[in-house]
């Protein structure tokens, strides 16, 4: 907030102090068009810095830019004395690397002005029949001249909407994560990954469908089904010694797993799809366990429920942010 205050004094200052502040502003260093859904380039800026951190950085962009759809739709990546912003929505991520001190707010008008531009120029269909890496290559020469007026404060004073984008930023602040945390996501790390820090959700899932609440209703449904089975399981081992406790764990494994299919139902989390996926594999593990306990109509129904809601899970994507900020 503090920063985003000096920022508007900034843009006031009289045009006769801007040639000292410019030299000392920090500045845009690269930007890049990736398509979310692989990670192929689609377009970047040109680059002749050969420094070593920079280079470094580049490294953890590249490493972003083939897993964002994993993060919520807007973030930054803190790698040493630089910042890698990033931007997505409609199956096209925008990132960009700028140095520490770059202000937030202008960092993600930056992104903001890609996104229109790229969103008009070019459709959906083109993106998505893309083969070769950097086949919107002539986009580079708007995000150079984006890059220019980005680096030059004062062509921008009358340009852009500040207030919006700070408004957007308090009220949905972007996703912080480090390297570390691309490690943990490639599974070289064990270390958690980084909370989401503000006021707002990390990701807004899209509105649930009809289909979908009747896959969580009929969930919960065989998740207390299976709890109630389980209770009388406990009472029938308490009652004769013969009966055998594994019956008991199956049912609880069955009740948890419906249930956490209903968490990833309502609520985004990385690696969403192989999670639900992996309680659908416990639900059928637990299922066959108890053929003996249970008709083959039955095993057929909890089963079945438990692909449907796995299904409406991956429908449930993660709520593009479309190109709305008025900037």
């Amino acid at each position: 907030m503090r920063r985003q205050n000096d920022l508007a004094e900034l843009m006031d200052r009289p045009a006769n102090q801007w040639d000292s502040l410019i030299c000392k502003m920090s500045t845009v260093l690269f930007a890049s068009v990736v398509r979310v859904a692989d990670g192929l380039p689609l377009s970047a800026s040109t680059d002749y810095e050969l420094e070593k951190d920079l280079q470094e950085t580049k490294r953890h962009l590249k490493g972003l830019s083939k897993k964002l759809n994993q993060f919520p739709d807007r973030g930054t990546l803190k790698s040493g004395p630089y910042n890698v912003n990033f931007i997505y929505s409609l199956g096209v991520g925008y990132l960009m690397v700028c140095t520490g001190s770059y202000p937030n707010v202008l960092a993600f008008c930056f992104l903001d002005e890609l996104q229109k531009e790229f969103i008009i120029t070019y459709d959906s269909k083109r993106v998505g029949s893309a083969v070769r890496p950097y086949s919107f290559i002539e986009f580079d020469t708007f995000i150079q001249k984006t890059k220019q007026r980005y680096n030059s404060p004062r062509s921008l004073s009358t340009k852009i909407n500040l207030a919006d984008m700070q408004t957007e930023i308090k009220l949905r602040p972007p996703y912080q994560l480090s390297p570390e945390d691309l490690q943990a996501i490639n599974g070289f790390s064990v270390r958690a990954a980084s909370k989401y820090k503000g006021i707002a959700p990390t990701q807004m899932l899209e509105p649930a469908t009809l289909p979908g609440l009747v896959s969580c209703v009929l969930s919960i449904l065989c998740g207390g089904l299976n709890l109630l089975r389980g209770v009388h399981a406990i009472e029938s081992i308490l009652q004769n010694d013969d009966e055998d406790f594994n019956y008991v764990i199956a049912f609880f494994l069955g009740t948890a797993a419906c249930l956490y299919q209903c968490y990833l139902f309502a609520y985004f989390s990385i690696w969403r799809n192989s999670k639900s996926f992996l309680a659908f594999a416990l639900i059928c593990l637990s299922n066959m366990y108890l053929y003996e306990l249970r008709n083959i109509w039955q095993i057929l129904f909890h089963v079945a429920v438990g692909a449907f809601m796995t299904l409406q899970i991956r429908l449930r994507q993660p709520l593009g942010k479309a190109p709305d900020y008025n900037v």
